[in-house]
């Protein structure tokens, strides 16, 4: 596979930032390695990350190039900071960049195909969050979205506790409940539409602090018709944990055949 550190401008947040990109290719002779590329345009994984991380961390606290490598798949993780991939009242407009301007300026780089069928989003964390954020309100753009160890439940985290000032910056003063960063919320409009729903995918550690947050969006999904693929088992949050359960996501993936 080809690895891809790049390196670039940013209108919507107007500054320099960067993305990791994993792309297929073709081999027949590398060692220890099954490769291998379609003839069109990739399927592309966008693979966002957590709070404390950056668009390396993926591919430094686990083996998702070698994961990849045999199914043909693009990888696309982009940098967002600590933003909850959100407008931020008080910083960049890292939705805009996340839902409009990323997946366009990808394209422009790389041959990474267009076709919803193609496109899915998976997350930990605030990535989680993230994840299912794109999911839910783009779901025009994805057909699946994953959840690892997601802040699903923003409007009534513990997280709000501990990051109150921090998620004043983002959010604003205003309810984020029954808003469009309110995941609860958007599970019920989207229920409620009669456009494309993607499939979900989530999972939790019953040791994660973040295991109460799960069970709400869980219980909240049941009373949807959404199609959702829900695990749980030991696990804290950690690497051991998500290196372990990106495998699950990527096998789950509804990939087309060539």
């Amino acid at each position: 596979m080809a690895l891809m550190q790049c390196h670039f401008f940013s209108e919507a947040l107007g500054l320099s930032t960067s993305m990791t990109v994993i792309l297929p290719q073709n081999t027949s002779t590398q060692i220890g390695m099954e490769n291998r590329a379609g003839s069109h345009r990739h399927p592309t994984l966008y693979l966002l990350h957590g709070l404390s991380d950056d668009d390396s961390i993926w591919l430094r606290r686990t083996s998702i190039e070698r994961y990849v490598a045999s199914m043909g798949i693009a990888v696309v993780m982009p940098q967002v900071h600590r933003s909850f991939y959100t407008d931020m009242e008080y910083g960049g407009k890292y939705w805009t960049f996340i839902s409009e301007e990323l997946p366009a300026l990808a394209r422009s780089f790389f041959p990474l195909s267009e076709k919803r069928e193609d496109n899915f989003v998976a997350g930990l964390s605030m990535g989680g969050y993230g994840a299912f954020k794109l999911g839910l309100r783009k779901p025009e753009m994805f057909a699946a979205a994953a959840s690892l160890s997601g802040a699903l439940d923003i409007a009534g985290s513990s997280l709000n506790d501990g990051l109150n000032r921090e998620m004043q910056m983002i959010f604003g003063d205003s309810p984020i409940q029954g808003s469009d960063n309110d995941l609860l919320s958007l599970l019920q409009q989207l229920d409620q539409s009669e456009g494309p729903k993607p499939k979900l995918y989530q999972c939790c550690g019953t040791e994660d602090f973040l295991y109460d947050d799960n069970q709400t969006f869980l219980k909240a999904c049941q009373d949807t018709s959404l199609d959702l693929t829900y695990t749980e088992g030991p696990g804290a949050h950690d690497w051991g944990y998500w290196d372990d359960k990106i495998q699950d996501v990527l096998n789950w993936l509804p990939l087309r055949k060539d």
